[in-house]
């Protein structure tokens, strides 16, 4: 009787695990992501594996770095990428269909060295003879971020002054790195990333001259891991995830 028992115990265990849908089995995950949600992700995804016994793997780019990675069909199960990502046929082609769910936004800023005198920025005005006036600014042209930059620059009437004074940086994080170092005088982008070590944040974007990159999330046509890529989503949506993201210097959705 014991034995029997046994038998239909260990059998009644297999047909449950065959029936596991896939989310509840642990899995690697593949995500692709904007430079700008480092901060972000490397919190939250050490979380998400703690609570669903996924492997997340997180690799981060700039827009047109991310476009042509996921254009060229490279392997990954869920974007949480610049909303300029969707914008592109090809890239948008690599997700499945249907809306987008939008994670964080963010705006734009300049920052100084921590200590230094903080220069004016509260008209536009302002901003444009502050940015006459530095000596250098570290950005990042190649990304969705430098790009509205760029534009504010064209804006102001500045844009061939601004050439000469721009420090090219690689990633987001080595802006506030090369403003604290005294590389350049300013750091001009997304304001949670100049919320870093070493500089402050001499004001925001004023006025019609401010708007907010969005990051969204969507998961990939190809995605071996569908369900574990959706629950990885509404993970960045849950109310845990949302005060990490504020804590970052980032709004919600």
């Amino acid at each position: 009787m014991g034995m029997f028992s046994l038998a239909a115990t260990g059998s009644v265990l297999s047909l449950a695990l065959a029936v596991l849908p896939p989310a509840a089995r642990a899995t690697e995950l593949k995500v692709i992501a904007g430079g700008s949600m480092t901060a972000v992700l490397n919190e939250l995804g050490p979380q998400f594996e703690r609570t669903s016994g996924h492997k997340v793997t997180v690799q981060f780019g700039s827009t047109p770095q991310l476009i042509k990675q996921v254009a060229s069909d490279t392997p990954f199960d869920v974007g949480v990428v610049p909303v300029e990502v969707f914008k592109d046929a090809a890239a948008r082609e690599r997700f499945a269909p249907g809306p987008t769910v939008d994670i964080a936004r963010v705006g734009y800023g300049v920052a100084v060295r921590a200590g230094a005198p903080k220069p004016d920025v509260s008209s536009p005005e302002a901003l444009k003879q502050t940015l006459r006036n530095t000596p250098s600014i570290a950005m990042l042209p190649e990304s969705a971020a430098g790009a509205y930059v760029l534009s504010v620059f064209a804006k102001l009437g500045i844009a061939d002054a601004m050439k000469a004074k721009i420090k090219l940086q690689s990633t987001p994080a080595q802006i506030p790195q090369a403003v604290a170092k005294g590389d350049a005088e300013l750091g001009v982008f997304l304001t949670n990333v100049l919320a870093a070590p070493g500089v402050e944040l001499a004001g925001p974007f004023p006025g019609d001259l401010q708007q907010e990159l969005v990051f969204s999330a969507a998961v990939a046509t190809k995605s071996a891991e569908a369900d574990a890529a959706k629950a990885f989503i509404s993970f960045l949506r849950t109310p845990a995830s949302l005060t990490a993201i504020k804590a970052k210097g980032m709004t919600p959705g």
